[in-house]
Formats: C-alpha cells, sequence, structure tokens
C-alpha cells in the first residue's frame, strides 16, 4: 500500500442523529472533507454514484468543486454507472474535469451496482438493452466513451462551417486515459480490465463465493488483472485500489461507535445481482492491531490505494478525525506516503 483516501457514499435524509439532512448538506460537507484531508495529506477523495436514491448522484460538478478547492489529494469516483451515461458527453466533462485538476482525476466507472429503479437507465432516455441488468448498454457507451477521450474522428464536419472532414470531441486531456478505472466486482472483469490497459478498482465486495476471505479472493483478482495487462502487451503501471471500512479506536467516541460491533466483524456471504457475493468485513481495534490486521490483509497490501469507506451522515468533523488517526497512528506502518510526496504510481508489471 502506498495511498489511502476516502470513499464516501453520499447518503442524506432526515434520519435521526445524521449531520447530514439534506442534498446540500452532503455536497458542502464532501467539498469541506476533500479540503480537510488535504491538508493532512491523504492522497484521494472518492464520491460513489447512486441514482434515484438519497445519496451522491451527478459526481462532475462536485468533483470540480473538489477539485478547484484542494491542491494535491487526487479526486474521483467509485464508480459512475455507465448505463445512466452519455458517452460523448462525459468524455468531454472528464478531459474538463482533468484539465482543472492538473491531472488529478482518478474516473471510475462500470456496469454500476444495483439500483433502487428498475431499469431505471430508460427513464434516462436509454433503451434498447437485451441484458435485464443493462451490461451490453454499458459496455457498448464504454467504447464509445474510449474512442472519444483517445481522440477518435466521430462526427462529419459541416461544410458550410469549416473544411471537409471528420471532427473529435472538444476539449480533451492527454492523460486522461490514464486516469480511468473500471470497478471490477469479479476476477473475470478484473482479467478485462488489464486486456484493456486501465486501471482496476475492486470492490466492497466479490461475486465470487469459494468460502475463501475477501481478502484472498481480491489477492487473486489482482493477480489475475496484472496478468492480464501483461500479457495484452501494456508496458505501464496501473494502479489498483481496494476499499475497506477501517476505524482506528484512539477515542470513547470511537469505541461507542465501533468497538463492539467491529472487533468481532467477519466477511459474510449474501445475494447480489442473484449471484452469491462475498462482502468485507469492518476493521475497527486499536492502532497497533490494525496494523497487524491490514498486514495480514492480501489485497491491501497488493494495492497501492486503499480507499477508508466512511460513515459520511456523522459529518466532516468525525470523518476528519477517523482520517487523521489513520494517517497518524497506522497508514505510516503499512508503507503509505502523504501527497506531498506527489501523485501516486502503481506498481510496475
Amino acid at each position: 500500500m502506498r495511498a489511502f483516501g476516502f470513499l464516501s457514499f453520499g447518503h442524506y435524509g432526515p434520519v435521526p442523529g445524521s449531520r447530514v439532512r439534506t442534498a446540500g448538506d452532503m455536497l458542502r460537507q464532501t467539498i469541506e472533507l476533500a479540503e480537510g484531508a488535504d491538508e493532512i495529506g491523504v492522497n484521494g477523495a472518492y464520491v460513489r454514484v447512486h441514482h434515484f436514491a438519497r445519496q451522491a448522484a451527478s459526481p462532475m460538478p462536485l468533483l470540480t468543486a473538489m477539485a478547484a478547492r484542494t491542491k494535491r489529494i487526487e479526486v474521483g469516483t467509485g464508480v459512475v454507472d455507465m448505463r445512466y451515461e452519455n458517452p460523448l458527453y462525459l468524455a468531454e466533462e472528464a478531459a474538463a474535469l482533468d484539465l482543472i485538476s492538473d491531472g488529478r482525476l482518478a474516473l471510475g466507472v462500470s456496469r454500476g451496482s444495483p439500483e433502487t429503479a428498475v431499469r431505471g437507465y430508460e427513464a434516462f432516455g436509454y433503451t434498447g438493452s437485451e441484458d435485464p441488468r443493462g451490461a451490453d448498454l454499458a459496455r457498448d457507451k464504454f467504447e464509445l466513451f474510449m474512442q472519444a477521450i483517445d481522440g477518435e474522428a466521430l462526427v462529419d464536419s459541416d461544410p458550410n462551417m469549416g473544411p471537409l472532414g471528420r471532427l473529435a470531441i472538444e476539449p480533451r486531456s492527454n492523460t486522461l486515459r490514464d486516469h480511468i478505472w473500471w470497478g471490477a466486482g469479479s476476477i473475470e472483469t478484473a482479467r478485462q480490465t488489464g486486456r484493456m490497459g486501465l486501471n482496476l478498482m475492486s470492490s466492497t465486495l466479490l461475486t465470487e463465493a469459494t468460502g475463501e476471505p475477501l481478502h484472498v479472493l481480491q489477492a487473486r483478482q489482482i493477480t489475475e488483472f496484472r496478468e492480464s495487462y501483461r500479457e495484452a502487451g501494456h508496458t505501464g503501471s496501473p494502479r489498483v485500489s481496494v476499499s475497506r471500512s477501517v476505524f482506528p479506536l484512539v477515542t470513547e467516541q470511537d469505541e461507542m461507535f465501533f468497538g463492539l460491533r467491529g472487533r468481532d466483524g467477519q466477511d459474510q456471504i449474501g445475494i447480489i445481482d442473484g449471484l452469491r457475493s462475498t462482502f468485507g468485513k469492518t476493521y475497527a481495534d486499536t492502532p497497533d492491531k490494525l496494523i497487524e490486521q491490514l498486514r495480514a490483509d492480501d489485497a491491501v497490501m497488493s494495492a497501492d490505494t486503499l480507499m477508508l469507506t466512511i460513515p459520511n451522515q456523522l459529518g466532516p468533523e468525525y470523518n476528519l478525525h477517523v482520517l487523521q488517526a489513520f494517517a497518524e497512528h497506522v497508514a505510516p506502518a503499512l508503507g503509505w506516503k502523504p501527497n506531498t510526496e506527489g501523485p501516486v504510481e502503481g506498481y510496475a508489471i
């Protein structure tokens, strides 16, 4: 592990005890959290994207504000659901954000996780999918998105407006392709990600249930990704991230919130999208024990970036405390380098 960031689901609503009552609260607090994390030295600020739910939904305005108010921290998504996107407009937005942030974008995309709406992407105007989960739609859109960010000429020019020829989208960022991540929920999608030469964002779960712990399955997923990347002839240093819920217990409040539930946390087996899946446990303990537990987590130690899923409903003050405690008491022992030491690099293949 070289870096860590926070991953916010962006929950909001009139829930007892929540500090995030409205969408405005959530957006402003996420920006505030990114600013504070940037000063601590945290490497990344990432947001989940869900539709038809009281959660973060349209990430580009939020990420742009975060980038404008920070200096070094990477801003990104985990993940954009391609079923709901216009691929060419997304390519324009992503290029603009990559330029505004001086290359601090980590755009995670995928088919998307299960949504509260049944085929909600059709309400956005995207129809024609023959897959009940819309995977074919997401795949076709992603291919067009990648063609666009690679600068391919996609439309004919109007002879009344200029020379004959074909036109590519504008603006373009020459570094954007290096900042695209695919959110993989299985070993096979990790292999596909490697073949495409993208970065790998491993989920908080895997659609595998062999009885092995999540970290063992994820470590295998990461190995398969890197092997596929190499076999496809790519020669870069792709990034890999994994997500975990981690809470250093350093105050009485930490103990009250997470001590009882977290100390005995175990992986869980459940059903998602009709598939038996392995869900990760919560790590909550004293810093010395967390260091021991995370060093034994094969996936955390194989990845270059650890995303800490945060309870955003508790507000930015408490979540900055969690990030500060992890940065001060745990992360250095795992190999962490703060954002003041420059951009994060993946491990060479």
